[in-house]
């Protein structure tokens, strides 16, 4: 059974940094596509990006704009989410997100979910 965590929320200025990790049990976290999704209370979640080792295949939501990047720790199972330049906008739940399979994007209906870590943008 695939299992994530995430970690690394917390409150922050606007204009600054946060990096966040996801680290999954259960299986090889680097064979698959993973993505981060977020969600506001009361709004629809939506997707921010997606990587693909397999395929090479990266995918971004329009409002990155270079602002975040993905990576990997393969040896610690763990991806990181690092944000930089946030926005009060980008206040929301992170979740850390695998359907087990290499395509990006990840439409996250049938996939594996994390439980969430907040970020908080405000001055």
């Amino acid at each position: 059974q695939a299992q994530l965590e995430e970690s690394g929320g917390g409150s922050v200025q606007p204009g600054g940094s946060l990096r966040l990790s996801c680290t999954g049990s259960g299986f090889t976290l680097v064979k698959y596509a993973m993505a981060w999704f977020r969600q506001v209370p009361g709004k629809a979640r939506e997707g921010v990006l997606c990587y693909s080792s397999s395929t090479g295949n990266t995918w971004y939501a329009d409002f990155v704009k270079g602002r975040f990047t993905i990576s990997r720790d393969n040896a610690k199972n763990t991806m990181y989410l690092q944000m930089g330049n946030l926005e009060p906008e980008d206040t929301a739940v992170y979740y850390c997100v695998t359907d087990l399979d290499v395509k990006c994007p990840i439409d996250g209906v049938s996939s594996y979910w994390g439980r969430g870590t907040q970020v908080t943008v405000s001055s």
